[in-house]
């Protein structure tokens, strides 16, 4: 009598035996091709849901194939255990982040080792510890000494309820912050920058890599490269010391239609151009400004608002005076933080040249033009007017030309402008890796030594959020001695951005144990780069392009020699529960630990994969999984219950075989393309298959026995626990997860092809090849949309169409 199905005894059993033999500990093999696949690590801000697992299993399925196809396959998991997630929910519960964050490690650890998955633990990375974050600060050194980590004074978001700074990346929306809903305002502090500009051109070029359109598209328009001409305008007042301001525009050929200058209100030569009787208008506008969020100052449609403070710039190229103003949609942030008024050929321009009855002078004229002031912006091509010796050019022509004068003059030239900003990476949050840098009063800004790396964060420091460094306010941490001249000294108390620990995990995978490099050159050769990137869209901007622009400034210092991390991408769609996408902040997530005790690790697997493609996500049901659930045992059943040949029937074998191999085919091609769902289709119908041919008992048991061969190594990527014990039950050595992948025989996997008739009244008018398996529904679809019987239909009407099945499609038209 067959044993019952008991997934709870099977997975613990081969889970620990799948440790205690260390299968999927990998090392380098250079006889072996290597394939490094990756899935993004998770916050450790609480227990891991259905969500997360939607990430890893298919993921895991993926790097499960990848291995029995033969490739050396790395698959590691570590935890991205710094920043505002884990340290909130520690202040939400009030326990210290620490102690939080680990009791979490080791829950998720458990709940990822039941998934079942290839993960070498030994090169499991904990971003939180001071193994690893010694090696954050030791990069964040590196970059400093580069040139590429500097410290400045700017306006930067700032988060009310998280009580820290944001990058832009950070901001979403309407101006809210992306951790917790809340608006976002700005504030004037001293902050570390990455100057990820510098590689603004080279983040534009995605050729190397395999990424889906919808992020590239993302990070083109963050970066945001526009093509141009910076314009120098005079100044001409004896009591400030530049004597020009310059503007980016993307129409110089407007020049001419200059009527009003605007600077952003934050520009540092606001207060040394506002007149005496201005002042105070021009203050109060400037703190208004303030209290208002970027989203808010560059909306479309929004009411045009600002101040002309007194003074005059000169337009070079036909000697007017023209007035400076100071409005809410100029940024600092954003080109030189100046921008030329052309009212004529801007919409945004135009509304303010209303609001404020500013002259505004047509120098591109649109069609049919007659000389008349304009009712609306022109902003395409045309022939110049009022453009001194341009006149009469076409502005294409024009741009040219005006170009090669500002640059003759030295007024201008020809340049590039990027919507991109220099990274913000300091956060004054307690839970980051601490940015080593000290301040002395006699030697300034000073590194710390990489000897004296890691700078530790404290554990006895006061860690909840005050609108200032919680490290601030710890005297043992902040008190210390310049590495140069051994006086007294301050760290710096703020925190790195928890982005800079995601830049480079996946690099110290490759060599975890390592205590005097980051990570081991020889091995970074042999692994780097990652070959798939798995993970959510939502970090087009910020985690992915950080990690791009962090390998490229790496290579350059000469530590890596290639030039993107990663060289495919997949971005999962998402599991959606109740009518929304799964997450805590919405209350809806479902932890698979119960699910995993009641059905079993497979199930849950399979069901994941099941739902939809992987890239759209679906929506997650109990009725659905208990169906994959009823399948896993039928399967088991299958191969448990024995077979017995009966009576051996002519074309059964021969339709066994056919069935086998196009199974192979079709799983493996739909495995090679993440169509998870439709793999397990296939693998499904080859079990009903299975079945009756078992019922039927008419071919050979030599040849039922390699259908069930080829079921379970097809099998083993998805349900790696119930694969492995039946192959053991049927007589095969351990382990199914070394061996290697079927291959189908193309002739035995070709569909059989007949030869269809096709009529129209009961007349030959066509014929096709068609597959002698065809349904009646897709010889319709293929009949009816052929060109030939679309000529003899063409105004007619369809009433009928009959089918005789593998001989004859009649279409009967009036």
């Amino acid at each position: 009598m067959a044993l019952k199905y008991n997934p709870q005894e099977i997975e613990k059993k081969w889970q620990g035996k799948w440790a205690a033999d260390h299968i999927y500990e990998v090392t380098e093999d250079s006889s072996r091709t290597k394939f490094y696949a990756l899935t993004m690590f998770p916050y450790t801000s609480g227990d891991l849901h259905i969500g997360h697992w939607y990430a890893m299993a298919p993921s895991d399925v993926y790097a499960r194939f990848k291995r029995m196809q033969g490739y050396n396959v790395l698959h590691p998991m570590g935890f991205d255990a710094f920043g505002l997630p884990a340290e909130n929910a520690a202040i939400n519960r009030g326990v210290h982040p620490h102690d939080w964050t680990m009791k979490n490690v080791e829950h998720m650890r458990r709940q990822l080792k039941s998934i079942g998955a290839i993960y070498d633990w030994n090169r499991e990375v904990v971003s939180c510890l001071p193994e690893y974050y010694k090696w954050t600060q030791w990069v964040f050194l590196k970059f400093y000494h580069a040139g590429l980590a500097y410290r400045a004074k700017a306006p930067v978001n700032w988060c009310p309820k998280c009580q820290t700074v944001l990058a832009n990346e950070q901001v979403v929306g309407e101006g809210f912050c992306e951790r917790c809903g809340s608006q976002v305002t700005k504030r004037d502090l001293e902050q570390w920058f990455f100057r990820i500009t510098k590689y603004a051109e080279e983040l534009l070029d995605f050729s190397r890599i395999d990424w889906p359109e919808r992020i590239k598209t993302m990070q083109t328009n963050w970066i945001g490269k526009s093509e141009g001409a910076e314009i120098s305008f005079k100044l001409d007042h004896e009591d400030i010391e530049p004597k020009e301001i310059r503007v980016f525009t993307t129409r110089p050929d407007t020049i001419f239609g200059v009527t009003y200058f605007l600077l952003a209100p934050e520009h540092p030569l606001v207060p040394q151009l506002t007149i005496p009787e201005r002042r105070d208008e021009v203050e109060k506008y400037i703190a208004w400004c303030r209290r208002q969020t970027e989203y808010e100052r560059t909306a479309m449609g929004r009411e045009k608002t600002g101040v002309f403070l007194g003074s005059y710039v000169i337009n070079r190229l036909n000697g007017e005076r023209v007035p400076i103003w100071i409005t809410d949609y100029v940024l600092l942030t954003y080109g030189t933080g100046a921008v030329m008024g052309v009212p004529a050929h801007d919409e945004r321009d135009f509304e303010f040249a209303r609001k404020f009855n500013l002259p505004i002078r047509t120098v591109i004229a649109p069609p049919d033009w007659s000389g008349e002031e304009p009712e609306e912006p022109y902003t395409g091509a045309g022939v110049m007017v009022n453009s001194a010796e341009f006149t009469g050019l076409p502005s294409e022509q024009g741009y040219d030309a005006i170009c090669n004068l500002l640059q003759s003059k030295g007024w201008g030239k020809s340049t590039v402008s990027y919507r991109l900003r220099d990274w913000l990476i300091s956060r004054q949050r307690y839970w980051g890796a601490p940015i080593p840098m000290v301040y002395c009063d006699k030697c300034g800004v000073v590194p710390v030594p990489e000897e004296d790396l890691p700078v530790l964060l404290p554990s006895d420091a006061e860690f909840k959020p005050t609108g200032e460094s919680p490290l601030k306010y710890c005297q043992s941490f902040v008190n210390t001695t310049c590495p140069r001249c051994s006086g007294p000294a301050r760290r710096e108390v703020d925190t790195m951005d928890t982005f800079m620990c995601s830049n480079w995990y996946f690099l110290r995978y490759t060599s975890p144990k390592t205590d005097n490099v980051p990570f081991d050159a020889d091995k970074i050769k042999y692994w780097l780069p990652v070959d798939l990137y798995t993970g959510g869209a939502e970090h087009a901007v910020m985690h992915l392009l950080y990690a791009r622009f962090f390998i490229k400034a790496i290579r350059d210092m000469g530590m890596v020699d290639f030039d993107e991390p990663f060289t495919r991408l997949f971005n999962q769609g998402t599991i959606i529960y109740l009518g929304d996408k799964m997450s805590k902040s919405k209350g809806n997530v479902i932890a698979p630990d119960e699910y995993v005790a009641e059905l079993g690790a497979d199930a849950v697997r399979g069901y994941l994969m099941f739902v939809g493609p992987w890239e759209l996500g679906g929506e997650w049901s109990d009725s659905g999984i208990v169906g994959i659930s009823r399948w896993l045992n039928r399967v088991w059943s299958l191969v448990e219950t024995g077979y017995t040949s009966q009576a051996v029937k002519p074309g059964t074998e021969k339709e066994l075989l056919h069935i086998t191999h196009k199974t192979i085919k079709k799983v493996s091609e739909d495995l090679k393309k993440f169509r998870f769902n439709t793999m397990l289709a296939s693998l499904m119908e080859f079990t009903n298959y299975l079945a009756r041919v078992k019922e039927a008992g008419n071919i050979a048991v030599s040849l039922w026995q390699e259908a069930i061969t080829y079921l379970l190594l097809l099998l083993a990527p998805t349900a790696p626990h119930l694969a492995e014990e039946l192959w053991a039950r049927t007589g095969h050595p351990y382990s199914i997860h070394n061996q290697s992948w079927p291959e189908w025989d193309e002739e035995l996997a070709k569909e059989e092809e007949i030869t269809l008739v096709i009529q129209i009244n009961g007349k030959l008018r066509d014929k096709m090849l068609v597959p002698a398996s065809i349904t009646e529904a897709k010889a319709r679809e293929l009949v009816v949309g052929r060109e030939r019987v679309k000529a003899y239909t063409e105004g007619k009407r369809i009433d009928k169409i009959i089918y005789v099945p593998g001989r004859v499609v009649n279409i009967v038209a009036k």
